[in-house]
């Protein structure tokens, strides 16, 4: 007979068991419920109407997702390794700002209370702990975070090239007090964004203004192409490997039913 510490460690931490399912489900409903009550917590008129009950239900899930902190500690192989995690760390950062209202009291504290009210919002990101695919998207951003990195940096110098080309041309007359605001105009520029708060004169600039326009288009494909790539990758590489019986190959795709290479059914 296993321990209640065991059977809890895998309903809290598997997704095989109906019983470990509906707990995810259940989790699941109440991380969506509580950011909602701290959204709805954030509307002026709602807050005044209702506020009580929203105080009260956002003690509920502070209530509750304390206890499912506490006891993932507790069930945990390594309770410290989770603890230092990246989901024991939201775990904790979705509990944590509601308990610490208690402690400051009202005054000068207001602003600190209102910020640690916005940390409540981090619930959200357990979700990502429950999405299956998860480790997939996890690998596919590690195998490119150089080559992310790389074109982060060239879309840096580039917006500091032509912001500074573009504070050269325009000056202070059309917005460009410096290059620091001219660099924001080129990145607002690039990422097709395009508040228009400030906008080139002249000629030249806005032929500049056009060519980075134009490069934005192109920019914008290259990290999705990244990110895609690798996608593709790790889904392969995480797909059982099935070997055909007729000729012995294993790359497959994952939803073939026959060889490509023999035409044997797999």
């Amino acid at each position: 007979m296993r321990s209640l510490r065991q059977r809890l460690h895998d309903t809290i931490f598997q997704h095989d068991e109906p019983a470990e399912r509906a707990f995810d489900v259940v989790v699941i409903v109440a991380i969506m419920l509580s950011v909602l009550v701290v959204m709805l917590d954030s509307v002026a008129a709602i807050s005044a109407r209702y506020g009580r009950a929203l105080y009260a239900a956002e003690w509920f899930f502070t209530i509750l997702f304390t206890v499912e902190y506490l006891l993932r500690l507790w069930t945990a192989k390594r309770p410290l390794a989770y603890a230092r995690s990246f989901y024991g760390i939201v775990d904790l950062l979705s509990v944590l700002p509601t308990w610490l209202s208690i402690v400051f009291p009202p005054g000068r504290f207001l602003v600190v209370l209102r910020a640690l009210r916005v940390l409540r919002v981090f619930r959200i990101l357990k979700l990502a702990e429950y999405v299956e695919q998860g480790a997939v998207l996890s690998a596919a951003l590690r195998a490119s975070r150089y080559k992310i990195t790389v074109f982060v940096t060239t879309v840096i110098t580039v917006t500091i090239i032509v912001g500074s080309l573009m504070y050269l041309i325009e000056g202070p007359a059309s917005g460009f007090t410096s290059i620091p605001q001219s660099v924001y105009w080129a990145i607002v520029t690039l990422t097709t964004v395009g508040y228009g708060d400030v906008a080139p004169a002249s000629p030249l600039g806005k032929a500049l203004a056009a060519t980075l326009m134009i490069m934005g288009y192109g920019i914008i494909a290259v990290p999705t192409g990244i990110v895609t790539l690798e996608l593709d990758r790790a889904s392969r590489a995480q797909a059982p490997r099935r070997e055909c019986p007729g000729c012995g190959v294993t790359r497959h795709d994952a939803d073939a039913t026959f060889c490509k290479h023999c035409g044997t059914e797999l």
